[in-house]
């Protein structure tokens, strides 16, 4: 069965692999991650606090918050936090590349224009193959326009596509009030690929201690129908390659990502909760799912539940939206 893919301009030879989490932390994971057929390996991210951080040599020295109260640079975590720095991550995109036969996909995560982007020509001097713009914005500033929010995404995408010549994916939020028209300007800035979505981890509250509590959960398949959503929506309508991430956690939920017109499937919480070899069983079961249904290959199969055939895809959405409601009994 023939199950390759083009994604980011790679010809790989399945959709599978690691999204960006601590898996990269030891090398002799990710060589079981390749042996189970992991089509790439993504990196975890490296923070924009960090390549300010060491620019300037303190937290309290950075201008990304500049207006901020002097009392804001607590926030941050001191940075023996981290499981990398700087320039041990560039250290280990090399180790990645040794070790590997597969493209190694470095990550930037942040939320402002500035220098720390140019650290991007670093890592692909580095031997990244490719890089994933990783946004986490939350955006607090009741007079911040939705424009000037969304501008300034397309302005930092701009900054890294002239430090490099790699392909260049940005990883995004859902939280746009006109998610496609984001994916668009980003894909005629140049995207070369877009992955749907970064998750946005959601603090609880300490009642008793008058506290943030902050915990970590795993996603369930119940966080892919977002995903799918919006695949089927920009499927077609953008030259970017697309790849899902958040809620993939079995063949048919890497099947129904590709249907509605994903290239790339990543997989990170499956993988943190079974082994690397979770990855496998997940291939191996979408090529008999492709072969019981008698499909050539993963590529006929893709996109064939986007919306780029519907005449109205907004009036398509409201109606299913109604039949939702009305389907409770």
């Amino acid at each position: 069965m023939d199950l390759s893919t083009t994604y980011l301009g790679f010809h790989l030879p399945h959709p599978l692999m690691p999204g960006a989490s601590p898996l990269v932390d030891d090398l002799d994971t990710v060589r079981r991650l390749e042996d189970a057929g992991a089509a790439a390996i993504v990196m975890h991210s490296l923070f924009e606090e960090q390549i300010t951080t060491e620019q300037m040599g303190a937290f309290g020295a950075m201008d990304s918050h500049a207006g901020s109260h002097a009392e804001a640079q607590s926030y941050f975590p001191d940075t023996d936090v981290f499981a990398l720095g700087p320039e041990e991550y560039l250290a280990k995109i090399r180790a990645l590349k040794e070790a590997v036969a597969v493209p190694v996909i470095a990550s930037l995560n942040g939320a402002t224009p500035g220098g720390w982007l140019h650290f991007s020509r670093r890592m692909v001097e580095a031997g990244a193959d490719a890089l994933e713009l990783n946004i986490y914005d939350i955006t607090t500033d009741p007079n911040e326009t939705a424009s000037a929010v969304e501008g300034r995404i397309v302005e930092m995408l701009r900054t890294v596509k002239a430090q490099v010549r790699v392909p260049v994916a940005l990883k995004l939020s859902p939280f746009y009030s006109a998610f496609a028209h984001v994916a668009s300007e980003l894909d005629r800035a140049g995207a070369d690929g877009l992955i749907l979505f970064n998750r946005f981890y959601q603090p609880d509250i300490d009642v008793e201690q008058l506290e943030v509590h902050h915990q970590l959960n795993l996603s369930t398949s119940t966080e892919l129908p977002l995903r799918l959503r919006w695949l089927a929506i920009l499927s077609g309508h953008v030259h970017a390659t697309l790849a899902a991430s958040g809620g993939v956690h079995s063949s048919l939920d890497a099947i129904k990502a590709v249907m509605c017109g994903a290239s790339a499937v990543q997989m990170v919480s499956c993988l943190l909760q079974s082994g690397p070899d979770r990855l496998r069983q997940t291939r191996d079961g979408i090529a008999e799912w492709l072969e019981q249904h008698e499909y050539d290959s993963l590529e006929q199969m893709r996109g064939s539940m986007s919306l780029v055939r519907c005449p109205d895809p907004r009036a398509y959405e409201r109606t299913n939206y109604m039949e939702m409601l009305h389907s409770w009994r």
